[in-house]
């Protein structure tokens, strides 16, 4: 039987053949049956809303929204040499994890010019086992770069691509979660922000259920990491609790107005992660890490965040004025259906004076429109 929450997806099989010229998440006929608007997404077939992205938006930031992640790249890396080959990798050091088994990092991968390939959360499991979630758009650089640097090393580094993943936000979530999977409430509970692990750890099995308490809303939630047979029973189950479908559009002004930044606006091979809001992610100690020379040398840039005071909507690569003059560029920029203003990160040449409550001038569609200087995230969260 056919109800709204449980579609037919029948019909939603066979449309999935519209998209058999792009890469496909397990999820796509379940997104296809809630009539989602697919489009190609840096070669993958994804949602970009299911309705009205400005609900979906609201759900997660009032109740509780999930999203299908699976065409990020899960990759393990174990051996006895994981931990000193992930200090050498990354900007961020993972000693800062070895409280806690399981205690997630957030970090920058770096050229050897201290420029961003990638960013992306590593969880340490064990000294020797960490496991990465990496960007779909940079899979195949980024598997290239690891194995390349992973050669000296004592390690196994594998990928995951028979992974699903499936994000679950928003100040509801934990109790959605407890609630549609009961069996694992305790292991739900137990997680601490920025913490993950197998649910089923005696099983050491890599393929089996791996719950994260992270996300890339500002809310709270998990991001579950699951066997790609699984995928769809699992989001049949929370969509039958009541947990909101949501697409690229939400997901992209939700981490927008938590100041979180995107790879391939505010992050790239051209700038390094002092010069993009990321000086936070980055360990300047004794140890060597690729890059780090590079980033000892004086910053060109410096990111500010942006309200739109005029009406309008801040887009990406739009110039930032300051006393008649051009000084950089927005890296993100859209309408914050929280704050219902425009909002923006924007990058700006380092010498330039622009405190909070400045008031700058953008370029769009050759008119100069006001803009106050603020402080990022756009939107506090507990």
């Amino acid at each position: 039987m056919s109800t709204s929450s449980t579609p037919d997806t029948s019909e939603s099989h066979r449309d999935t053949d519209k998209f058999k010229h792009l890469l496909q998440t397990p999820l796509l006929s379940e997104h296809l049956a809630l009539n989602a608007r697919v489009v190609d997404f840096g070669g993958w077939a994804l949602p970009v809303n299911y309705g009205s992205q400005v609900d979906e938006h609201h759900a997660v930031r009032n109740d509780v929204g999930m999203f299908d992640v699976s065409h990020m790249t899960v990759s393990d890396i174990t051996g006895p040499d994981t931990i000193s080959f992930l200090r050498f990798l990354l900007a961020n050091d993972i000693d800062k994890a070895n409280s806690n088994n399981g205690k997630a990092l957030y970090s920058c991968m770096l050229n050897e010019q201290g420029c961003v390939i990638d960013d992306l959360i590593v969880y340490r499991l064990s000294d020797q086992h960490c496991r990465l979630v990496t960007n779909a758009a940079t899979n195949e650089k980024d598997m290239s770069w690891i194995a390349q640097q992973a050669a000296a090393y004592s390690i196994a580094f594998i990928e995951r691509p028979e992974l699903a993943l499936i994000a679950v936000q928003g100040p509801n979530a934990l109790k959605k979660m407890k609630q549609t999977f009961p069996e694992h409430s305790d292991f739900i509970e137990s997680l601490n922000r920025f913490q993950g692990g197998f649910v089923n750890e005696a099983e050491n099995n890599h393929d089996s259920l791996f719950i994260g308490r992270t996300g890339y809303t500002g809310e709270d939630g998990v991001e579950m990491i699951l066997p790609a047979t699984d995928a769809s029973n699992t989001w049949q189950a929370l969509l039958k609790n009541g947990v909101q479908p949501c697409g690229l559009g939400a997901r992209d002004t939700l981490r927008l107005e938590a100041g979180m930044a995107l790879y391939g606006n505010d992050l790239d091979e051209e700038h390094t992660p002092l010069e993009s809001g990321l000086k936070w992610t980055v360990s300047l100690d004794e140890r060597d890490f690729i890059g780090k020379s590079a980033l000892l040398n004086d910053a060109r840039f410096k990111t500010i965040g942006l309200i739109l005071e005029d009406r309008g909507v801040l887009r990406g690569h739009q110039a930032v004025i300051i006393d008649g003059l051009p000084v950089g560029e927005i890296t993100s920029g859209s309408f914050s259906p929280s704050l219902e203003k425009s909002i923006a990160i924007a990058r700006i040449h380092i010498n330039v004076q622009a405190t909070i409550d400045d008031i700058v001038h953008v370029e769009v569609r050759n008119k100069q429109l006001q803009c106050r200087v603020v402080k990022y995230p756009f939107v506090k969260f507990n």
